[in-house]
């Protein structure tokens, strides 16, 4: 049978069914709300056409009102207005339902990037062996992270897996109560979560998603690719930062870090036990139901009677697993072994840890305690540290921390944060006792700008009574500066004895964290891809030089400004100069629901992570490489981007532009994640206390999506008007790196709707700045198009420019709401007698418009 083309299979398995579906929802009569269904698509076509027409979204709110609320009164207004957001919320669930239940008709799950896609090219090409060795070596880590992106409380997240089941049945009696049930669920949470609670809400993600898909794909590699031998290989790892990571987040406590890793740990035991009953079904013979049984008895004890105590090791249920599989292959004709072989899968992959809970914290807080602790060893008469240590150079700081050993008392301290601090490390030897050393091995340096901040970590840990710990040591690197030096700092660590000798320990790895998001806040979006690309390049070199295999950990969010976007091309267009032998990210808030949120989606993208690394690394490694003028080219982009970008940033009214015209100041006020919205408590703003996220979707709630294509058009412009267009024309179509970057940034554009804020020109104080962003924005606009050679944004992705602009056209009410809300908040301050109680209800309305228009772009923070 002919297959549709993917837009046709979008148009009839997507679109057509949110026009029905949205039909019968704005008709269910809630209470109060029964007229709002009748009214939400007036709004939404007096917005598109007042926005036609340059209006603001003060006259197209106006207009609307007075044409159809027959003299409302400004109660009445906000009241509409909250009742337009409710809809609008429920109408964007509505959709991710449809788009989740579509997902496996729209894209092709055995095509391009799938795993018979590999072994089908991998058969042509006659390179079995080397796929063969590439899966024994290559490992996928996605790590997720309690960033709070996320919006959805725990039962409308319940709610869009029951709808999304229920539509893909065609269910329309299910689908209409789940929608009425949607409608009088509250999607506000009136207290922020603690990161344990954020720990149990991505822990579902875990049991009921990844579990399965892991186990699958790689159970499938061994059956179809190694011929039924197993993959001794960790293939498809999972990490986990809620309750481990403590950078800027004070509510991570000790307590916390250890309840996490026990949940995960009774979590992964959950998941075997209720796969050993499934089993208990099956192997029901002589010889093997016994030994099922006891395993069975165990598991359950270990899940639910276990108040910390496990009845069963992981050693122990392997090796009576594979006793079972013996007895089943010489006694039983091999019945239900492939079941037993896909279950032996799965512990292999996740033994009692089910994800590593990486434990973070930032070099600044590190400088401070370990200040404390050198004070507390001086001031007790040890011979631990010199007692002009405070008076040393680098280098000879670095020589001492490589030679300190003890066995510190965190009880000892009067500093909170120190304390803490050194709890932590003990809460690392704690979790691996219990969950195995995959619990806990991997201690993470924010903010990372020299060799001292790793040596005092390395210090730390074994001053902990740890002289040889099982914990890798990972230094994040993030500002421009730091990424450029990151080599050099990385050079005096691998030259440091001490430090050599742990790596040693460790075979010889290093991972090393790099940061987009505040790579792109500190030096745009041209310059934090670059520098990264080539950080990786120079790292790599650096370390293959000292036999050290370096590791890649990419700190990406969810848009094209954080990392994100088309990120499997990315590590697809890698060449032979940077190493790759693992590809470890981070995942967070929507990105986990709408790119690993159904056992389908989860499989598409490991599998395309998975492609990528083989492309890269089986395939075409050589064909990636960039030539000596690719690179001058790229790098004389990335300066010229630069300079642009810092010349905005630097603009007097930058700050105050965020601060007074968007929405940044409103995200601590969501209560949809534990951690403080900038690392410092001052009322003030300083731009480097600034965290990405609010940065990142501050724009984005202005339309305006700026850290994901500034400085791109001046760039590229430079080329044009220089005569040497041809040679970035050329770099596009020859780069899949800078193809990739590029059309990412046509992402951020595609998401951007300038009209939304075309008032702003006209204000006297901000008139300007607004119209140095839409001069960029349409410069970079025309040029991306003219080097792409396309009449339209994302041209060659029609299912995803179709599937932004449906979700652009639902939330552009709520968007003129919310500029609506801000102009009036701004016109009661500039009243001396302006009313409180009022800009409290318009700066609640605000805040409640944040979380639909960064749900429906699912990936904008």
């Amino acid at each position: 049978m002919y297959t549709l083309p993917k837009i046709e299979r979008f148009n009839q398995d997507v679109l057509s069914k949110y026009h029905i579906y949205n039909s019968v929802f704005i008709t269910l009569p809630f209470d109060s709300i029964d007229n709002t269904g009748v009214l939400l698509p007036l709004f939404t076509e007096t917005c598109e056409t007042g926005f036609r027409k340059q209006e603001t979204p003060k006259e197209i709110f106006d207009f609307f009102s007075n044409k159809y609320l027959n003299n409302a009164s400004e109660t009445e207004k906000i009241d509409l207005m909250f009742r337009f957001i409710q809809y609008i919320e429920r109408q964007i669930v509505l959709f991710d339902a449809i788009e989740d239940a579509a997902f496996p008709a729209v894209n092709n799950m055995e095509g391009r990037g799938s795993l018979r896609d590999i072994k089908e090219k991998t058969d042509a090409k006659e390179k079995n062996e080397e796929l063969i060795e590439f899966l024994e070596n290559f490992n996928v880590r996605t790590v997720l992270t309690a960033h709070p992106t996320q919006f959805y409380p725990g039962p409308v997240l319940g709610i869009i897996n029951d709808l999304t089941d229920a539509i893909r049945l065609n269910d329309l009696l299910k689908i209409k109560q789940l929608l009425a049930q949607l409608g009088k669920t509250p999607f506000i949470q009136n207290e922020k979560p603690n990161p344990y609670d954020e720990a149990v809400s991505l822990i579902w993600y875990l049991e009921n998603v990844f579990y399965a898909t892991s186990g699958e794909i790689v159970h499938y590699l061994q059956k179809n690719i190694l011929h039924g031998s197993a993959i001794k290989n960790q293939l498809i790892k999972l990490g986990f930062w809620p309750g481990g990571d403590r950078d800027g987040n004070p509510f991570v406590t000790t307590e916390i870090t250890l309840k996490v890793a026990e949940r995960l740990r009774t979590s992964i035991l959950k998941c075997y036990y209720v796969e050993m009953r499934n089993l208990k079904r099956k192997l029901t013979f002589s010889g093997v139901d016994t030994l099922v049984s006891e395993l069975e008895h165990k598991l359950y004890r270990s899940v639910f009677y276990s108040k910390g105590e496990i009845y069963i090791t992981l050693e122990e249920l392997l090796s009576q697993l594979n006793k079972i599989r013996t007895i089943i292959i010489e006694k039983h004709q091999s019945l239900y072994l492939d079941e037993l072989e896909a279950f032996l899968v799965k512990i292999n992959l996740f033994g009692f840890h089910f994800a590593t809970l990486d434990i973070r914290q930032n070099s600044k807080i590190h400088d401070a305690v370990f200040k404390d602790v050198v004070n507390h060893y001086l001031n007790s008469d040890s011979k631990i540290f010199p007692e002009n240590y405070f008076e040393l150079s680098e280098s000879e700081k670095l020589d001492v921390l490589s030679k300190v050993k003890g066995d510190l008392n965190p009880a000892d301290f009067n500093d909170e944060i120190t304390r803490s601090t050194l709890e932590s490390v003990q809460a690392i030897k704690t979790i691996q006792k219990a969950n195995g050393e995959f619990g806990a091995n991997r201690y993470i340096i924010s903010n990372n700008e020299s060799a001292l901040n790793v040596m005092e970590t390395f210090a730390m840990i074994r001053l902990n009574n740890w002289e040889n710990p099982t914990v890798d040591i990972i230094p994040l690197f993030e500002s421009v500066d730091d990424l450029q030096n990151a080599h050099e700092i990385m050079e005096q660590l691998y030259t440091n004895p001490e430090y050599s000798k742990h790596l040693q320990a460790r075979g010889n790895k290093q991972t090393i964290m790099l940061g987009f998001s505040d790579g792109t806040k500190d030096g745009g979006y041209l310059m934090a891809n670059w520098s990264i690309y080539q950080a990786k390049i120079s790292l790599t070199e650096i370390s293959r030089k000292y036999g050290i295999h370096a590791i890649f950990f990419d700190g990406r969010g969810g848009p094209p400004a954080r990392g994100g976007g088309k990120t499997h091309k990315f590590y697809a267009s890698l060449g032979p100069k940077i190493e790759n032998n693992e590809i470890q990210i981070t995942v967070q808030g929507q990105t986990i629901s709408s790119n690993f949120g159904t056992l389908d989606s989860c499989r598409y993208n490991i599998e395309n992570l998975l492609s990528a690394g083989v492309t890269n690394q089986v395939f075409s490694k050589e064909d990636n490489e960039l030539s000596a003028d690719e690179t001058q080219i790229l790098t004389q982009l990335a300066d010229l981007g630069y300079d642009k970008y810092l010349s905005f940033k630097n603009h007097p009214k930058f700050i105050p532009y965020l601060e007074k015209m968007s929405t940044l100041k409103y995200y601590s006020k969501t209560n949809i994640g534990s951690r403080p919205s900038k690392r410092s408590k001052s009322e003030s703003l300083d731009f480097a206390d600034l965290r990405a996220i609010p940065f990142v979707g501050s724009w984005s709630q202005l339309k305006q999506n700026v850290p994901g294509f500034f400085g791109v058009g001046s760039a590229l412009k430079y080329f044009e008007e220089s005569g040497q267009w041809d040679k970035v024309s050329d770099l596009y179509h020859n780069s899949l790196f800078f193809k990739t970057l590029l059309e990412n940034s046509m992402m951020s554009l595609a998401k951007s709707f300038l009209p939304l804020t075309a008032y702003m020109r006209n204000d006297p104080e901000f008139g300007e700045f607004w119209q140095i962003i839409y001069d960029e924005f349409s410069e970079t606009k025309r040029l991306l198009l003219k080097i792409a050679g396309h009449k339209t944004l994302m041209e060659n992705y029609p299912d995803g420019i179709a599937s932004i602009q449906i979700r652009e056209r639902i939330v552009l009410p709520l968007l003129t709401i919310q500029q609506y809300a801000l102009l009036r908040i701004n016109e009661l301050n500039n009243n001396k007698s302006g009313n409180e109680e009022l800009i409290k209800v318009y700066e609640k309305i605000v805040t409640r418009s944040l979380f639909g228009n960064t749900n429906a772009s699912r990936n904008s923070a």
